[in-house]
């Protein structure tokens, strides 16, 4: 059997591993529209936490294994339909992510010094479609809207000491304009109340004890909850209490934590957490290009736990920053006509990833389940598609009497359009020039930012 996965990052790698794993004779075709693999490892993941790109060596060799074949450079619903991936293969699986934003929907949203966290993430990851973003980093407040741990990892890079991202993959230009960075304040604001964040613990003790930043969280949004958490998981509760203790901590309490306060209380730099408060507009500047500010709506809950809602109480607030930044989620797009698409929940309807009414045709990853979940999440969600497509071929409901061509049908179709595609050996020469520019700048890759750059490295 001949399978084709679209999408090159984590949902679209565990899908082929799982599947060459679990069947002897299946041959797998990764396509990828960028001409470099692994996706959100690549240009989600912060540069500062390597130990969550180690991934990358297990996907390695899966693209390395005779039956597995990588082709980057080959936009698919462009240089070739999904329709024509059908006649070509058994089985399609489409895990091609979420390349847009949700939009927050308010005036002002479109002012210069507003960005979505997934171009801000992207221009510090090097991911070519932002490369030109630069944003303007000379105001002294920033605000985050949203309480994950993308909002988290924002926060920390616009707030870490230079000397620790100089270390890392972050890239060149990013870092130069961090260099000159003004920003010396960043609040991460959400609709709802403590209880109701979504970043985790491992990121929020990261941020409480970042070098040269001090938190600040207000003791009043935190009394009483030790009773609220008494039944919450553990998880949960945790992350609560965690939250409690920084807030109320008073310095001389001589623990591990309170001598960082003491020693954070004359931090250049401070971060908190604001809550119950819902965007309203961006506020532009007199002449009314910039941001300067951001009125929100205060929010009181109704229900508790994760199901609890932000309603307006009418009150309004207002706060003063130059860089609005929003992190309120991902959202998967339509591909090509030919694939149902739940536009409502940005996701292609399916049952343990088979796609609705396409036999043939299955999802994993973001554009299976939504844009959360980490990394694990989306590998046991990759596990289940790729179950899926065993068991299908297992039963006969994939009919792999009729011979497919598999790539051999592709590439003729790609050569009429002029598209050449990247291979996995393409990949691993820019690769190994990444590492030897990051070497000589003491880092443990120096990205190449540019698609065009990278094709010319390889002879393309």
């Amino acid at each position: 059997p001949r399978v084709c996965v679209v999408g090159s990052g984590p949902a679209g790698f565990y899908t082929a591993q799982h599947i060459l794993k679990h069947h002897g004779g299946a041959r797998v075709d990764i396509y990828e529209k960028l001409p470099v693999p692994f996706g959100l490892v690549r240009f989600g993941v912060a540069p500062d936490h390597p130990e969550v790109k180690n991934v990358i060596n297990a996907f390695t060799q899966t693209a390395r294994s005779e039956r597995c074949a990588y082709y980057g450079n080959v936009t698919v619903g462009r240089d070739v339909t999904v329709a024509e991936l059908q006649q070509a293969y058994h089985a399609v699986v489409l895990s091609y992510g979420a390349e847009d934003n949700r939009v927050l929907g308010i005036p002002g949203e479109n002012l210069s010094g507003v960005y979505s966290a997934r171009a801000f993430v992207g221009w510090y990851n090097g991911l070519p479609e932002n490369q030109d973003l630069k944003p303007d980093l000379s105001c002294e407040t920033a605000l985050i809207l949203g309480h994950g741990n993308v909002a988290l990892d924002i926060a920390r890079i616009l707030l870490s000491p230079l000397h620790l991202l100089r270390k890392t993959d972050i890239t060149d230009g990013s870092l130069a304009a961090l260099a000159s960075s003004k920003v010396k304040r960043v609040w991460l604001v959400g609709r709802r109340g403590p209880l109701q964040v979504a970043f985790t613990i491992k990121e929020l003790r990261e941020m409480i004890n970042l070098p040269g930043a001090r938190p600040v969280l207000n003791p009043a949004d935190f009394t009483g909850l030790e009773n609220a958490i008494k039944d919450a998981p553990r998880p949960r509760k945790r992350l609560t209490e965690l939250m409690i203790k920084t807030a109320l901590e008073k310095p001389g309490e001589q623990t591990m934590e309170a001598q960082a306060v003491v020693a954070q209380a004359a931090a250049p730099r401070e971060w908190g957490l604001k809550f119950q408060r819902s965007p309203q507009e961006v506020l532009p500047t007199t002449d009314g290009r910039r941001a300067r500010g951001i009125r929100m709506a205060l929010t009181r809950l109704e229900g508790s736990g994760d199901s609890a809602k932000a309603v307006p109480t009418g009150d309004v607030e207002e706060l003063e920053c130059g860089l609005v930044l929003s992190s309120i989620g991902y959202r998967s797009l339509p591909l090509d006509p030919a694939v149902p698409f739940d536009t409502q929940r940005g996701v292609i309807p399916n049952s343990s990833g088979r796609v609705e009414g396409v036999p043939g045709l299955y999802c994993s990853g973001w554009v299976k389940r939504g844009p959360t979940g980490v990394i694990i999440t989306t590998m046991n969600d990759s596990f289940d598609t790729a179950q899926s497509v065993l068991e299908d071929l297992q039963v006969g409901v994939l009919d792999t009497s009729a011979s497919r061509e598999g790539f051999g049908a592709v590439e003729s179709i790609l050569r009429s359009r002029g598209v050449r595609p990247v291979s996995f050996s393409d990949w691993e020469k820019i690769d190994a020039a990444e590492v030897a520019r990051g070497k000589a700048a003491g880092k443990p890759r120096e990205k190449i930012v540019d698609p065009q750059e990278m094709l010319q490295l390889i002879g393309h």
